[in-house]
């Protein structure tokens, strides 16, 4: 026993006497020498004030504790006279370390007992052990227990509970299996304390053997140990054993109910949660705040809102909507919020009196997820002003997705400062991976590669975001290089890593690199779900090898679903492969379950819109009327753009007209398709009506039309409603207007558009380079072009053909035709029909005909119909009869519904007085039922 006086007696009594000066008069009658005498009536009269007092001692002379050993060490031994008075007055102690444990108070207690000699006493010794765990000193608590030598089982339950409490699982184990050994004997508690230990230790086998046990000596008509099997069942993915175990109970409690119920939600099975519940209410047992807060929860999981709605009536009736019952409350604003009835959410939010952390996090993840951003970001500040809590970690992930998906740096980098305030940056991986991923998507890679960097402290979640924020910034070569490392040196990889890897290869030169993932996949066993095979496709498909994503869904056909379909299809069309995409929706039609989506319609018909197939468009368009699909938003909206680009404007204005649930976008694709095909006065007047608040497309679509018809007057006040939105900033829609006053002959408006737009885009720099062409100024457009190239903005096809007109107009015919052949060289361009036309253009306009004939000729594959109109046209202009009757006659076969071109040769013949044979042409137009459309003008007749 001497050990133990020499481990807990290390009270100063110099300390002791300081703090009785310092603290307390009722401490002045305290004498260092009565207690070292051993008069128990002065400790009798003080034992109080030492145990409230000790960590005070503790903060003030700290400095002298450990000196005070030596003093208890040096006392001499002697019998001590117990009386009960004494022993009443330890056990008080040692009561009131139960309910407050610290290790001082414990060790003071602890102190007493050996003083008055009742460590023999074995409730006492227990709880002293008890309070030693709870204190967190579960190395004493070992050492007590060594020293007792009449363990009974409740000594040896407080030892594994001791584990326990400590996290020390395997401990807790090896003292039962002593327990065993000593033939103590156990008892239920002793049973349920081991399943705890089961449990945490995910030893399944364990759990059953213990419920084997508890069955043989029939001690499951303990319902704690009942429900804590049903837990551990649950926890162990054994639902089913819950269950049977559940049944055969002859007592239950709401604990039970709540066990089976809790083990439900676990298990991922919310409707037989309900079923549970539903039961219990028609029970004799009453549910408490947990049972509701599980149904509920399972309500949130299923959305069944009006299931959710008679609980919480329930919950009113029996008294839980008070603030001593917040859970209930909380849970309640989760299922509002995910049903969609926020309103009702903030309701029962600012019914809570007394709302802690869980009631404002739920509150905040619920404007989050129903798009609520502004009173997300009112409720954050109101939670630390008014509610006085401080954002935790839930609080700061749940904010910073937002941040990401909206690209709000500003908001994020506040958050960030905040996290590294409260030191929760690098505590919490969650935490430090969400900022990852925010500096990722909102475009600010170096920073979130400097967080990634600041500590070692990774999980497989941090490279992945990492590797996903390189791949949707195009920084594909540290994407790679990542993922290189983290096979290297890092955690095993997950789906989420291939998905990332696999979308940094999305052109042609990281082919190479996606087949080495590829085989990579096929070695590490990851091609056993469809979402990789479909990821794999879609690789392929971004680096141009259609080949190899037709051959994948042909092997994986027995397993594809209609994503993977879409996958491909969808894959096609983005990357311009129009007519492939038509063929896999053929074979994906001929699949014995045709079941398609509105995904695979839209992409299709923006197939069939790009090829200008009308008749497949039209008879997608009865396809999708024999399904609930011909009522789809997205799908009407796709027939209107399919029409618009297949000239079928009335069929266009049917689909409009008969739209169930119209958006902003299908008015912008109604306005777009009347402007595109030539109804400009139709589209202002559809805007005019417009019923929702335009957007940048709206008005691009408008200012297209104004510029058509050449009405100055509407393209000013679309300008100033421009202004009034606040989109004055975009790049398009300075393109848009600068094409609108240069071809109003507002040149100068033009430019000073031009200049005063912020971020010029290669639109709006094509757009200016085109009006200086148009009205004469071939070298403000050449010297536009080379400012352009030395701003660094790219040039693309679209530059070329308003450069190559500029020098047409202006008859720079040498310097245009030095730009042509410096398109693919120096800029990477390459030539496509319309800048081969503008070059015919500029050499018939010279008189170059000869040159202009064998430049179509010589075109690497056979010049369109466009090339050669260019060339009658120059023809005609010169009186070139010879050429233009053989330019004629090729015309004819490849377009011969044309009448431009009969008009054409007919009028070289008139200018060369070959009147029979214009008659001829005359004659042969009217047999063929050709017409020419009627010209017109237009003048603004309207008000100032």
């Amino acid at each position: 026993m001497r050990t133990w006086v020499k481990h807990i007696t290390t009270w100063d009594v110099q300390n002791l006497v300081l703090l009785r000066k310092r603290r307390s008069p009722s401490f002045r009658s305290f004498s260092s020498q009565n207690y070292l005498n051993g008069s128990f009536s002065n400790v009798q009269r003080h034992m109080v004030h030492i145990l409230r007092y000790a960590p005070a001692l503790l903060s003030c002379c700290c400095h002298r504790f450990c000196t005070g050993i030596q003093l208890f060490d040096e006392m001499p031994q002697r019998a001590l006279h117990v009386r009960e008075n004494h022993f009443e007055l330890v056990v008080d102690c040692i009561k009131l370390c139960l309910k407050k444990p610290n290790i001082l108070t414990v060790t003071v207690a602890h102190c007493a007992a050996v003083k008055i000699g009742v460590l023999t006493h074995l409730p006492t010794s227990t709880s002293l052990l008890t309070a030693y765990s709870k204190a967190g000193d579960f190395t004493s608590s070992r050492d007590l227990f060594d020293e007792i030598t009449n363990r009974d089982v409740v000594a040896w339950n407080a030892i594994i509970a001791a584990s326990l409490v400590n996290n020390c699982y395997m401990t807790a184990m090896e003292f039962f299996e002593k327990m065993i050994k000593a033939q103590t004997g156990f008892d239920s508690t002793t049973l349920l304390l081991m399943v705890s230990a089961s449990l945490h230790v995910k030893n399944f086998d364990q759990g059953r053997a213990i419920h084997c046990v508890s069955i043989k000596h029939g001690m499951l008509v303990d319902v704690s140990l009942g429900n804590a099997l049903i837990d551990m069942y649950a926890k162990c993915s054994d639902l089913s054993s819950s269950e049977h175990l559940f049944e055969e109970m002859e007592y239950t409690d709401v604990v039970s109910w709540n066990s089976i119920m809790r083990g439900s939600l676990y298990n991922g099975d919310p409707e037989k949660l309900l079923y549970y519940f539903k039961r219990m209410t028609l029970s004799e047992e009453i549910a408490d705040h947990i049972s509701l807060s599980c149904a509920i929860s399972a309500c949130s999981s299923l959305r069944e809102l009006a299931f959710g709605q008679t609980i919480h009536g329930h919950g009113i009736k029996l008294g839980y909507n008070d603030s001593s019952r917040v859970s209930v409350a909380n849970s309640l604003i989760s299922l509002y919020s995910q049903c969609k009835d926020i309103e009702s959410a903030e309701t029962v939010f600012r019914e809570i009196a007394y709302k802690d952390i869980v009631s404002w996090n739920a509150m905040l993840e619920g404007f989050a997820s129903n798009e609520k951003i502004n009173e997300v970001f009112d409720i954050l500040v109101e939670m630390q002003t008014t509610g006085s809590f401080r954002p935790d970690i839930v609080t700061l992930t749940t904010i910073l997705p937002i941040c990401a998906q909206l690209m709000l740096s500003r908001e994020g980098k506040t958050i960030h400062g905040f996290a590294i305030r409260r030191q929760m940056v690098y505590d919490h991986l969650p935490l430090l991976n969400c900022l990852i991923d925010m500096y990722s998507k909102c475009n600010l890679v170096e920073k979130a590669e400097l967080l990634f960097h600041s500590t070692a402290k990774r999980d497989l979640v941090s490279w992945n975001t990492m590797i996903s924020g390189y791949s949707q910034n195009k920084y594909s070569e540290e994407a790679q290089f990542f993922f290189r490392e983290l096979l290297r040196r890092g955690p095993n990889c997950s789906s989420s890593t291939v998905f990332s890897i696999l979308s940094s290869c999305n052109s042609l030169n990281g082919l190479n690199f996606g087949k080495s993932v590829h085989c990579w996949q096929l070695k590490s066993g990851f091609l056993n779900h469809i979402l990789l095979i479909n990821s794999l496709m879609h690789m392929y498909i971004n680096c141009g090898d259609l080949t190899a994503s037709f051959s994948i869904l042909h092997e994986n056909s027995a397993l594809a679903d209609i994503a993977s379909w879409n996958t491909v299809i969808v894959g096609c069309g983005q990357g311009n492969h129009y007519q492939e995409s038509l063929e896999t929706f053929r074979l994906f039609r001929q699949e014995p379950p045709f079941a398609y989506d509105s995904i695979t319609l839209v992409s299709v018909l923006s197939a069939c819109a790009n090829l200008e197939l009308l008749i497949q468009g039209k008879s997608l368009h009865g396809l999708a009327l024999k399904s609930p699909l011909g009522s789809d938003t997205r799908v009407q909206n796709s027939l209107i753009t399919m029409y618009d680009r297949c000239r079928d404007i009335n069929s266009a204005r049917a689909v409009f007209k008969f739209c169930s649930t119209s958006n902003l976008c299908s008015w912008n694709c109604m306005i777009s398709a009347l402007s595109h095909n030539r109804e400009c006065r139709e589209a202002l007047e559809l805007f005019r009506h417009l019923q929702f608040k335009p957007n940048e497309f709206t008005m691009v679509s408008v200012l297209s039309a104004c510029t058509q018809i050449g009405v100055l007057r509407h393209g000013k006040q679309v300008h100033a409603r421009v202004f009034r939105s606040g989109f004055q900033d975009n790049s398009f829609i300075s393109s848009a207007l600068v094409d609108l006053y240069s071809n109003c002959g507002r040149l100068d408006t033009a430019l000073q558009v031009f200049r005063h737009s912020v971020e010029k885009s290669e639109s709006a720099w094509n757009s200016m380079i085109s009006a200086y062409g148009y009205h004469g100024n071939s070298e403000k457009a050449i010297k536009l072009f080379h400012e352009m190239c030395d701003s660094g903005t790219r040039v693309t096809k679209s530059t070329f053909v308003s450069l190559l007109s500029a020098c047409s107009h202006s008859g720079l015919v040498n310097q245009g035709l030095l730009y042509y052949d410096s398109m693919l060289e120096k800029y990477g361009v390459q030539p496509d029909t319309e800048h081969h036309v503008f070059v015919v253009d500029m050499l018939g306009r010279s008189g170059r005909l000869d040159d202009a004939y064998e430049f179509a000729k010589g075109l690497p594959s056979h010049a369109s119909s466009g090339v050669w109109g260019t060339l009658l046209s120059a023809c005609n202009y010169h009186g070139e009869l010879k050429l233009g009757k053989q330019i004629a006659e090729l015309l004819f076969e490849m377009e011969p519904q044309n009448v431009g071109y009969y008009i054409s040769l007919s009028n070289m013949y008139v200018a060369a007085g070959s009147w029979k044979d214009a008659t001829d042409l005359r004659q042969s137009i009217q047999d063929q039922g050709l017409r020419k459309a009627a010209g017109y003008s237009l003048i603004d007749v309207g008000v100032g």
